[in-house]
């Protein structure tokens, strides 16, 4: 599946900056995505470095020996988060103007968790964050809900390899992605925070009651949940303040950002058993939410809830190009307006507010309120900004 959009990102960003970062999940499709981007500037010549092949990483023994040879090349490097100490050396030789090469890395963590990109590389480096299919990319909105996004998921012949494709991915991620990352803990005890957090999905997160559940300390949960942040298997959603004299919620709310992984983790195969789930409607909410945030291209630090005890909450606020964009999410035909959408756009002073469900239809609910179906398509929104 082609993904033109990435591709189109890794140009412009390549026309500031010596050094592109590809971050994203294991498996979400960036090695792939790399080859394409080769495939179609094929007059550029090339090196790739796997730093999961022993054959690279002896190469890389002396990485400012073997890079420095490549003086008018793309140089692809893959897996990037274990070999962080090439960053000094990327930064010399980013910084080398009489060479025309430059670095495509590609990494499966964040710059959280790869600090010494951001330190080292401080304007040098642009950064990409390849997730899994979204609704642009794929044809099936009930199939990617089911699936998730991962290439290999959402592609599967039938939902039974689908389930086992990400159950698979869940045991590998845990016994060998996290220790790759320097994290030395027991596969068995993040598994079952992991677990712990499906049942916190579009929830606050409470640290003291999962830390009780698995008989830890609360900085050690919150350590877990940086983990799994900075993998992005997490969103972690932080409160907006508001200067208004009410009690506003502080407690940050999580979500899966990928939908099939949620339901792997809590076994739910098909459509049956998805439909029948309790909490389904929670599901789809952070399902649609995440749909949301990637239509808005909006980056974390843009994107908030907002909540005050007294009852009157907003699923979603998204700060950017100086507006204030709320979103609820309704998983129901008929979207209707309720007295904590009046309060949100009184109080946060909202620009607009957009009730999103999962249909076909943009209309008016209100002139400051509006009804978008899901598979609307970004653009309706875009365009009535």
């Amino acid at each position: 599946m082609q993904r033109p959009k990435y591709l189109n990102e890794i140009a412009s960003c390549f026309r500031i900056q010596t050094v592109c970062a590809i971050l994203g999940p294991r498996q979400v499709g960036k090695t792939t995505l790399a080859k394409m981007y080769v495939e179609k500037n094929a007059k550029t010549s090339f090196e790739v470095f796997d730093l999961e092949n022993p054959l690279d990483l002896a190469q890389l023994e002396n990485p400012m020996l073997t890079l420095s040879r490549f003086t008018n090349k793309l140089i692809v490097i893959d897996e990037i988060q274990r070999r962080p100490e090439l960053f000094p050396v990327l930064r010399v030789l980013a910084d080398e103007t009489e060479s025309k090469r430059q670095f495509l890395i590609l990494g499966s963590a964040s710059r959280d968790l790869i600090r010494q990109s951001s330190e080292t590389l401080a304007g040098r480096i642009g950064y990409i964050e390849l997730m899994p299919f979204s609704l642009d990319e794929a044809e099936n909105c009930t199939t990617l809900f089911l699936r998730g996004g991962f290439p290999r998921s959402y592609l599967a012949d039938n939902e039974e390899d689908s389930f086992l494709w990400r159950q698979s991915y869940i045991s590998t991620f845990l016994e060998r992605d996290i220790p790759n990352l320097g994290f030395h803990i027991p596969p068995e005890q993040i598994r079952r925070f992991w677990q712990m957090l499906a049942h916190y999905h579009g929830q606050s997160f409470n640290a003291n009651e999962i830390a009780k559940s698995l008989g830890v300390s609360d900085h050690t949960t919150r350590r877990y949940l940086d983990i799994l942040t900075g993998t992005f298997m997490i969103r972690r959603l932080q409160p907006w303040f508001e200067n208004l004299g009410k009690r506003q919620v502080k407690s940050p709310k999580i979500y899966f950002r990928d939908s099939g992984i949620l339901h792997a983790l809590l076994g739910i195969k098909n459509d049956e058993q998805l439909h029948h789930y309790p909490k389904l409607g929670s599901f789809w909410e952070g399902f649609a939410l995440e749909e949301i945030i990637r239509q808005f291209h909006a980056r974390s630090e843009e994107c908030y809830f907002w909540g005050v005890h007294s009852g009157a909450e907003l699923d979603l606020l998204i700060v950017k190009d100086g507006k204030r964009i709320g979103f609820e999410f309704k998983y129901s035909d008929y979207p209707k307006t309720t007295a904590s959408m009046y309060t949100a756009c009184q109080d946060l002073k909202l620009d607009h507010l957009y009730v999103v469900y999962p249909g076909k239809k943009l209309f008016l609910l209100d002139n400051q309120i509006t009804a978008y179906g899901l598979e609307a398509g970004g653009s309706n929104i875009a365009n009535n900004l």
